[in-house]
């Protein structure tokens, strides 16, 4: 009866069709990149990627996701459909910030430790020039109007603008201390900048490519993002574990939010609806409602930076990160299971198993064939198996028992 009511459940569990956007969270500490479905706010997958992921950009059109791999001097590239690294580009030392132009052709990198920028062409994932900017860059945005880059450069108080037809820079613009975090209106009209040491934010009119500073009281503002309607901008502020409202038609400080310990990252939903905070220092995602300013708070991996965009377009099935793929050549048995369990799976395939909150308990490769897994130490109660291979992705559930 347990296992005939459990099988219903799960029926109703996988029948859902709700789609929700996806939040993709760089963990710099496990190397990992935990995927939030934003219809439910749980974790649904996690990916393995390079050495302390730091950055994270997400492409126009949602397919694809950057994240720069701070300690292993690469950039990984997520395909969104199936959660999988399609590439490992290597750029220069010490990667942090990175953003892809709004016609999704080109995406630029941060290189803290040597004073410079990546280019990767993004249909190819090669770095087509590596150009020298000011010392210690850290945020890039890329301007929607798609003529411009921007750059901070932490130890030289200064942004860096990149001209996207020339790859030159083609401004320098004085900001305050050490500054980090970088966005912009959605109308490429303003850019916002927050001022690490000196505890201010900048805001650039880029008409003329010149800054002012803005009614703001932070402590270490690090990731900032604005409202989808261009009217409200959010500072994470990294020493007061709380994120910074402020009306840009005023500019003026609405307030402070309470959210987890050393916030940094922090995106936007695109209805304006939800803001999203990683909290480095308490392994969680902040949830915080626009409307009420409440808060709720969302596990993931270990050290979440997600600095930069790190919300995807791209739509998902409620309770699964990826696309499912129907093969009668792909078994899962016995189920339910005691010790081991056997998988069939002809192809090469990554494969990693879950417990139902989406949380990542182990995860291997195989060439295809039988695979034998112990499942032995494995608490009773139910998992999921996810197969992916280059044909897409298949998901099974057992019951340890």
């Amino acid at each position: 009866m347990k296992t005939k009511l459990f099988f219903v459940a799960m029926l109703a569990f996988i029948g859902l069709k709700v789609n929700a956007q996806t939040a993709y969270i760089s963990n710099y500490d496990d190397s990992t990149v935990s995927v939030i479905n934003l219809a439910t706010n749980t974790v649904v997958d996690s990916i393995k990627v390079g050495a302390n992921p730091l950055g994270v950009s997400v492409s126009p059109d949602g397919s694809k996701v950057y994240i720069t791999n701070n300690f292993g001097n690469t950039v990984s590239v997520i395909n969104t459909s199936t959660n999988i690294v399609i590439a490992t580009i290597p750029v220069r030392s010490f990667p942090i910030g990175i953003a892809v132009t709004p016609d999704g052709s080109k995406a630029y990198v941060a290189n803290g430790h040597s004073d410079s920028v990546s280019i990767i062409n993004t249909a190819t994932n090669i770095v087509i020039a590596t150009i020298p900017v000011g010392s210690y860059p850290w945020g890039v945005y890329a301007s929607p109007v798609g003529n411009k880059v921007y750059v901070t450069n932490m130890e030289a108080n200064t942004v860096d603008v990149i001209s996207t037809a020339t790859n030159a820079i083609i401004d320098t613009i004085a900001v305050g201390t050490h500054p980090c975090g970088i966005s912009g209106s959605p109308d490429g009209s303003k850019v916002y900048v927050g001022n690490y040491l000196d505890n201010t934010v900048s805001v650039i009119n880029t008409a003329v490519d010149t800054a002012s500073l803005l009614d703001y009281w932070g402590t270490g503002p690090e990731g900032i993002s604005v409202s989808p309607d261009g009217k409200r901008v959010y500072v994470a502020n990294y020493m007061d574990d709380n994120v910074s409202v402020i009306n840009t038609v005023t500019n003026t400080s609405l307030g402070e939010i309470t959210v987890g310990s050393y916030p940094d990252g922090v995106s936007v939903n695109s209805d304006g609806s939800k803001i999203y905070v990683a909290n480095y220092g308490s392994n969680t995602i902040s949830v915080i409602d626009s409307g009420s300013y409440t808060a709720s708070a969302i596990a993931v991996g270990h050290g979440p930076n997600a600095f930069g965009n790190f919300i995807s377009s791209h739509t998902q099935p409620v309770g699964f990160a990826s696309q499912s793929i129907v093969s009668a050549n792909i078994g899962l048995y016995p189920n339910p299971a005691n010790d081991n369990i056997t998988i069939e799976c002809p192809q090469a395939a990554v494969i990693e198993i879950t417990n139902i909150q989406g949380q990542l308990i182990k995860t291997f490769a195989t060439t295809g064939n039988n695979t034998i897994i112990d499942i032995s130490a494995l608490h009773v109660g139910v998992y999921v198996v996810k197969m992916k291979t280059e044909k897409g992705v298949e998901v099974k559930k057992f019951i340890k028992e």
